[in-house]
């Protein structure tokens, strides 16, 4: 299992875009993050516990550089998007997370082997 690597400085910092990788060719999940939020440190830290039994990448990106992402999102925070699908927002159920995190690796799998 790959260790994850952070280029990040921590969940909620402004302006911020990290990611935490677990390896290549893997799922990403995209967590969506405002300063100072309490929420979003905890779903930082659910995600990081999942990722050291099931290989995926997080993504941490602050909405608040975005203004489209402030309309989608200002009231959710923390979201968890995987596949482009949003799994969990607020107070984060890490089981569902892992749940989607473990049907994007199937779908990822499934994709190779067709050669889609």
């Amino acid at each position: 299992m790959s260790e994850a690597t952070n280029s990040s400085s921590g969940a909620g910092g402004s302006g911020e875009r990290g990611v935490l990788k677990a390896g290549s060719n893997v799922p990403e999940a995209i967590l969506y993050v405002t300063s100072n939020c309490h929420l979003c440190s905890v779903a930082r830290a659910l995600l990081v516990s999942v990722q050291r039994t099931i290989p995926f990448n997080i993504r941490i990106v602050n909405i608040e550089d975005d203004d489209e992402l402030m309309k989608r999102f200002a009231l959710e925070v923390p979201v968890v998007e995987i596949d482009g699908e949003v799994v969990a927002s607020g107070q984060v159920d890490v089981d569902r997370v892992r749940a989607a995190v473990n049907e994007a690796r199937i779908a990822q799998m499934r994709r190779k082997a067709t050669g889609g």
